[in-house]
């Protein structure tokens, strides 16, 4: 009579629960690891490079003009993986 129950929990957790938290632990590392000249993007899409590091924010300088902008830390989606051959490209 339980095991039906008892099953769907545990399908449940290994489905949903523990992937999540793999993903939230991997979040994690991301914003604890950034680092100013790491180029972001947020999850508006706005692609920039970092300029300063606080506690709660970021800034990042974006655009051909360096326009400087402020973020939550929480507002960044993912750090870009730069090659060299692609590094002129993001410039212009």
């Amino acid at each position: 009579m339980f095991l039906p129950m008892i099953l769907i929990v545990v399908v449940f957790y290994f489905l949903l629960i523990r992937p999540q938290r793999r993903k939230d632990k991997k979040v994690k590392d991301m914003l604890a690891n950034l680092k100013v000249g790491d180029r972001i993007t947020t999850i508006g899409g706005i692609y920039g490079t970092i300029r300063a590091l606080r506690e709660d924010t970021i800034t990042l300088a974006v655009g051909k003009d360096n326009v400087e902008m402020m973020f939550a830390r929480w507002a960044i989606r993912g750090v870009e993986e730069v090659s060299i051959e692609n590094e002129g490209e993001l410039l212009n």
